[in-house]
């Protein structure tokens, strides 16, 4: 087949609309023998000579591709030979850009050594906005290429021209005009008819709408968050206290309804027994309710730990699949995989299936994940471990571990579908199962984004996210770049949650599972995904070394690292709830924690920046002030500026009572750099260019 052309090739890419695109051999560092660069143009798996070798191992080596027109390139597929061959590329770096000099990295990864084709889906988009190419660039230190071909959707060759300049204008309206402007203004003496006192009035009211208008959101998006920890402390209906809430315990599940601030509880594992109490805290009452002591004797599910939970809060109701059950009491009845529904305001459980297997959903399993599409009213799960029955030989793989694939539950119809069998092979749109990962549910792009887990003894690290509607999987990150400290730690712990409203998936990594892992570093983090901008933060990160010391003050500040716990989160109020969990003691195995905890990620509120903004231009007005008229600059800053002050901030304490004069002549220079802090709060289409023109389009 070849590798190249400009027809529509529906269902090769795996990416709607796409196509193969055109493209010649540009330039190559150089080739071996018969290995000729032009050997990648022609599709020959039979044949092992078909390729293009390098002539040195030595860097650099590389292919340079030029495509027939600047072109938005989504993804890159390389062919094998038709065997496992010696010559399948280890690593290999991907570059693009509009010209040689200037590329962007848009991949690193490597090739499987063995005969399937791999796709690799390439960085296309900078702040959601699609940059053309017209050069590719593919290369590495030690390299032997195969043959490759390209998908993409093309574009107008408009967009450099419309992005630079919507870059200049505002650069040309200041510095081609405005000075002119400026001059004339001086020449006409109509400057004089707005004076210095009312321009610093006027300044202060556009700062006003500007908070007001929304101009700050940009700023704010943009700042690290700043974890604030509270240990929550329930009311209590009864003397000791200890039955007014749940006990002990990890393995357990939770949901919020955030309509009505409620979080639900159910189950668990108290270090002895499985538990099936269920419960509901109020988050206005600062309140628990035991709901159930014993939903079985209510008609609900029996007692159980390691399922899982998801709430419809459209309709109110909670759903609940799975549990971990002891090799000791596995028997053909009990790996029966129910499936209840509770209902909220009627207070009843509904068995929707004894055995969800039967049903053509998943087998019995634990450690699975299970989300909710309010909207279309469907459950999608994905991964878990299956529970077998010991010395089972039903097939030749009942000794290694079996885990579930991808499937999705009609909750209208009450049926289950299929979505992907569990895959070792992990191509574009394959998924290998596993267990302790995360998947989340994007309400507003209909995307499930899942990363993380373990698979028998190995700790994954890649993100992929699928579109429910259309069924196709985007692989975010294959997890064999090294970006040790740029992304979660693998083998922690990882619990998830999702904000659709600010596109922000948060992490919360704690212990590990693994005893021999636990000791290494016992901290939590917290990280976050930006979905727009494709990228991590860390924004807490606690090595618990007091926590050895006994700090009892430092514990009371902040939950300890653990497993097992459970974490639900709040997108309308922004706030997440974390409930118990194991905290892995070597001492105590049986310990189980009870502590429940919220968290608040905190950014510079919009009346915090209008008051910083205001305190900044009062104060520069004092400092001109006290240069002309000490006196009315002394009554300036005990009456306007003293207002503005943030007194529990020592910098802006200390600034204030400094002497901090300057002279006259460095006035203008002062204003400028007032007027270059201040834009750095509203958005970049009203700002100068911060940089070099040339460096600003980024492709």
């Amino acid at each position: 087949m070849a590798a190249s052309g400009l027809g529509f090739g529906p269902g090769s890419s795996g990416l709607l609309g796409s196509r193969v695109l055109a493209y010649t051999l540009h330039r190559w560092s150089s080739f071996s023998s018969t290995y000729l660069p032009e050997n990648i143009l022609v599709d020959k798996p039979n044949d092992q000579s078909s390729r293009w070798s390098s002539e040195s191992n030595y860097p650099p080596q590389y292919l340079i591709l030029k495509l027939e027109r600047p072109s938005v390139v989504q993804s890159i597929t390389f062919g094998k030979y038709e065997k496992t061959h010696v010559c399948n590329l280890k690593k290999f770096k991907v570059f693009g850009g509009m010209n040689e000099e200037n590329m962007t990295d848009l991949l690193s990864s490597g090739l499987k050594n063995d005969y399937n084709k791999e796709t690799f889906t390439l960085k296309h988009k900078i702040d959601e906005q699609m940059f053309p190419c017209r050069f590719i660039k593919i290369g590495k230190s030690v390299i032997v290429f195969l043959l490759f071909f390209f998908f993409s959707v093309s574009i107008s060759d408009s967009f450099c021209f419309s992005t630079l300049v919507s870059i200049k204008l505002p650069c040309w309206l200041t510095a081609c005009f405005l000075l002119p402007f400026g001059k004339r203004l001086k020449k006409t003496n109509l400057a004089r008819l707005l004076r210095w006192e009312e321009r610093w009035q006027l300044t202060l009211l556009f700062s006003f709408s500007f908070q007001t208008d929304g101009l700050f959101n940009q700023y704010i998006s943009q700042q690290e968050y700043k974890p604030r920890w509270g240990q929550i402390i329930p009311k209590s209906t009864k003397g000791d206290g200890e039955d007014s809430r749940p006990g002990m315990r990890g393995g357990h599940q939770m949901v919020i309804d955030v309509q009505t601030e409620t979080v639900y509880l159910f189950g668990g594992w108290d270090g002895t027994q499985d538990l099936a109490d269920f419960w509901a805290y109020s988050v206005k009452e600062n309140q628990w309710t035991c709901i159930s002591r014993d939903t079985e004797k209510e008609n609900g599910p029996t007692a159980r730990s390691c399922h899982k939970m998801c709430i419809d809060i459209q309709r109110r109701q909670i759903y609940t699949l799975g549990r971990y059950l002891d090799s000791s009491v596995r028997n053909s009845k009990s790996l029966k995989s129910d499936f209840y529904r509770y209902d909220i305001d009627t207070n009843t459980w509904m068995l929707l299936s004894e055995d969800t297997a039967t049903d053509g959903g998943p087998k019995l399993v634990f450690d699975h994940q299970m989300c909710m599409d309010s909207e279309k009213h469907m459950i999608y799960t994905f991964g878990g471990r299956i529970l077998t029955c010991n010395g089972s030989v039903d097939d030749s793989r009942a000794s290694e571990p079996q885990f579930s694939g991808l499937f999705a539950f009609d909750c209208q119809c009450r049926t289950w579908k299929l979505l992907r069998e569990d895959s070792c092979n992990a191509g574009p749109e394959d998924v290998q199962s596993r267990i302790g990962h995360c998947m989340l549910f994007h309400s507003k792009n209909r995307c499930l984004y899942m990363f993380g887990g373990q698979r028998s003894k190995t700790y994954l690290n890649d993100f992929f996210s699928c579109d429910v509607d259309s069924d196709h999987v985007d692989i975010i990150s294959d997890g064999t770049k090294k970006d040790s400290g740029m992304v979660p730690m693998t083998g922690f712990t990882q619990r998830a949650t999702i904000d659709p409203e600010l596109n922000e998936i948060h992490v919360l990594s704690g212990l590990s599972k693994d005893k021999e892992k636990r000791e290494e570093n016992v901290r939590n983090s917290f990280w976050i995904y930006d979905i727009v901008r494709n990228s991590w933060s860390c924004v807490y990160k606690n090595d618990q070394a007091a926590k050895e010391n006994l700090n009892k003050s430092l514990q009371e500040e902040e939950p300890c690292p653990r497993f097992a716990h459970q974490l639900v989160y709040d997108e309308l109020h922004k706030v997440h709830y974390l409930f118990g969990g194991n905290p892995g003691k070597p001492c105590s195995p049986k310990m189980r924690l009870d502590d429940f905890w919220s968290l608040k990620l905190c950014r510079p509120s919009k009346e915090y920046l209008l008051r910083h903004c205001k305190y900044l231009i009062r104060k520069h007005r004092f400092e001109e002030k006290a240069q002309t008229d000490p006196l009315s600059a002394l009554k300036y800053l005990q009456n306007d500026l003293f207002a503005t002050v943030d007194h529990s901030d020592p910098e802006e304490t200390k600034e204030v009572s400094g002497d901090g004069f300057s002279d006259v002549d460095h006035v203008y220079a002062q204003r400028t750099q007032l007027f270059d802090t201040l834009v750095n709060f509203f958005p970049d289409n009203m700002t100068p260019p911060k940089g070099n023109l040339v460096e600003l389009i980024t492709l």
